[in-house]
């Protein structure tokens, strides 16, 4: 796995660690490793358990909808604004394909963005800055004020 880690931003940047992963599904636990290790320092009042279902839900979705004729990473980067937790995943699908699902009880997959939808207290989605797609998450109040 590759990965980059900011540990001590300067004052000036708002983003507080960033990941690349493979498009394999071993990178979704990783993810979830990664974040809880290089976020504990942070110290956030959130729900660390609550951010990482989130970014697994994202990275496997990524991972599972990324195109690319190219070999391809897919991204993960989290933010401090203000007293708030954004983080996004980027990848290189195509950003009209994602949209929030309601599948029968029967079926297998389709509830991720659910989740996303049920306990961030926002999330988007949209073309990323890096190419493909990039879909993010915030949750407000994650440090105090």
């Amino acid at each position: 796995m590759a990965y980059t880690i900011d540990r001590h931003p300067c004052e000036d940047s708002p983003r507080l660690g960033a990941m690349t992963l493979h498009p394999e599904p071993e990178s979704v636990p990783r993810a979830r490793r990664w974040f809880r290790k290089f976020i504990a320092p942070y110290n956030p009042a959130c729900s660390i358990d609550d951010c990482t279902l989130m970014i697994s839900e994202l990275v496997t979705n990524a991972i599972r909808y990324g195109r690319s004729d190219d070999p391809w990473l897919v991204r993960v980067e989290w933010y401090r604004e203000g007293s708030a937790l954004r983080v996004e995943v980027h990848n290189p699908g195509f950003p009209t394909s994602v949209r929030l699902r309601h599948p029968e009880a029967d079926e297998a997959h389709g509830r991720g963005l659910l989740l996303v939808d049920s306990i961030a207290d926002s999330w988007h989605s949209g073309p990323s800055c890096f190419g493909g797609t990039v879909v993010s998450f915030v949750v407000a109040d994650a440090w105090p004020a």
